[in-house]
């Protein structure tokens, strides 16, 4: 008989490219921010073919099932393969996504700091165009 395979949650999060480290994929693992089929969990829990994962980052949300455990970490574009996001899930990402677009066209440009001696010349020369 076949024996299941199954990889560390926190290797497969960074091999899915959903973390740039794997220390990083610990650490949301750790901080409750990854839970594995609907339960918080360790970095070291072992996840298998058909496990659901839910992963929150930087606000956005990704509803999961694993479809395959790769040996390595792939390009992104392999990566994508590793997994299958359901349609509601990629729907609420999308809506966060333009909302925050929205908000970023809204709101006006903040300058940082006083202008430079060449900032200060070009607002003069501008407003004696004027």
């Amino acid at each position: 008989m076949r024996e299941m395979q199954r990889m560390r949650l926190d290797k497969w999060l960074w091999a899915a490219r959903f973390f740039k480290t794997r220390k990083l994929a610990a650490e949301a693992v750790q901080g409750g921010h990854v839970h594995l089929n609907g339960q918080r969990t360790k970095p070291g829990k072992e996840v298998q073919v058909g496990s659901r994962l839910s992963i929150s980052k930087n606000g956005l949300e990704w509803e999961i099932k694993v479809l395959e455990l790769p040996k390595q970490r792939r390009p992104a574009r392999e990566a994508a393969g590793f997994y299958r996001e359901e349609e509601s899930s990629r729907w609420r990402r999308e809506e966060v996504l333009a909302m925050r677009r929205a908000e970023r066209a809204a709101t006006p440009l903040r300058t940082e700091g006083r202008p430079s001696k060449r900032d200060r010349r070009l607002i003069h020369r501008f407003k004696q165009d004027a």
